[in-house]
């Protein structure tokens, strides 16, 4: 096996293979990355039995200057492999496999010889068989991974709220997560009407997939079967496993109506919690309170450290209504919802102290939903 390549575009394909592996398998082989070399290219293959990467360099890709001396076939430790080049001195690297798969690397006057493995001992990728296939707007999937992502659970002890919920029913893709304390909910249509899914992917395969498109895929097509989704774009395939269980009926959790209403700028309101954040992260109780006086027209918010001190702001805001109301929050949850808003104007529905509250854009509040369950204070 002997090719030479692009250094810099082949740092590219192996960055994003590297994303599906772990130092800390349970299968030794696991930790390599898999190079298979044919006169129509390389491909580059990276898994750790959850996510599964591919990636394929065309041998007609200008920049990617591949020429193929040689096919064939090896696994190379990663992280090794990876830092050597790196930090290669030129721009262009040849790579030649010998015997036993010792592993030559060239490039300008440096040369370094890594042991290979044998690429036939390296686990076959999962097979996705499924003729049903979805086109989704590559912008529009990382929006609905960066909105929902945020309020997946990080506790193994409940593995189902690790994921995402996906759900594809009568041309409508709907995506929720919670992690019991808050819950995020996206809706979009989609052009996939005799289509029927309802699956769990997990958190971190999405804010991998996430980092992974670029500007240059327009579309992504996505394919479900059994316990595998595969995203498919440019010349990379992305597979991950699915959770197994039932996802909690989350719907039930999302009040129906309203006793206080309000409307805020959502990057206006973010940088007065991010200020009132400072002295709450700064004690041991992480909590915000906002006291809403309908009668006065006037919000403000507070924060108070016994040990260090407090602060208090009015806010601004574009319209209240309703019945007054003190309540209290996670600041942290608050930033990550209203980051997932941008620039828009938002409304905030609340029943009671010790109630769920929503947060929904003011223009559209059947298609996004956030949800933030109060904190007790005594």
């Amino acid at each position: 096996m002997k090719f030479t390549v692009n250094r810099l575009e082949f740092i590219k394909s192996l960055t994003d293979v590297q994303r599906a592996i772990s130092t800390k398998t349970t299968i030794p082989i696991l930790t390599g990355l898999k190079l298979k070399l044919e006169a129509r290219g390389l491909t580059l293959t990276g898994s750790d039995a959850d996510i599964s990467i591919e990636t394929f360099i065309p041998a007609e890709d200008d920049k990617a200057q591949l020429q193929v001396e040689e096919p064939g076939q090896v696994v190379l430790t990663a992280r090794i492999f990876s830092e050597i080049i790196k930090k290669l001195p030129e721009d262009v690297l040849t790579l030649e496999v010998t015997e036993n798969y010792q592993t030559e690397i060239l490039s300008g006057n440096a040369s370094f010889s890594i042991k290979g493995l044998n690429a036939e001992n390296y686990p076959h990728l999962p097979e996705v068989t499924t003729e049903d296939t979805l086109n989704l707007e590559s912008d529009v999937l990382k929006q609905i991974i960066g909105q929902t992502v945020i309020a997946v659970s990080t506790q193994e002890s409940r593995p189902i709220l690790t994921g995402v919920h996906l759900t594809i029913k009568n041309g409508q893709l709907s995506a929720v997560a919670t992690d019991s304390h808050r819950l995020s909910q996206r809706k979009i249509a989609i052009a996939a009407d005799n289509v029927s899914y309802d699956i769990i992917i997990p958190g971190k395969s999405l804010s991998e997939l996430s980092k992974m498109i670029g500007e240059d895929a327009a579309q992504v097509e996505v394919r479900i079967s059994e316990n595998q989704v595969l995203f498919k774009f440019n010349n990379t395939t992305f597979y991950s496993r699915l959770l197994e269980g039932n996802y909690p009926d989350t719907d039930r959790l999302i009040p129906k109506d309203s006793d206080t209403e309000i409307d805020f700028n959502a990057s206006e309101f973010l940088a007065s919690i991010e200020r009132a954040s400072l002295l709450s992260h700064a004690g041991q109780n992480n909590v915000v309170k906002l006291a809403l006086d309908t009668e006065n027209q006037k919000a403000t918010i507070y924060s108070n450290s016994p040990e260090i001190g407090n602060v208090e702001e009015e806010l601004k805001f574009q319209r209240l209504s309703g019945n007054d109301i003190e309540i209290s929050f996670n600041p942290d949850y608050m930033k990550d919802a209203l980051r997932s808003f941008g620039q828009s104007t938002i409304t905030i529905s609340f029943n009671a102290p010790l109630r769920p509250f929503t947060l929904v854009p003011s223009e559209d509040q059947e298609h996004f939903i956030q949800l933030i369950t109060p904190v007790r204070t005594y």
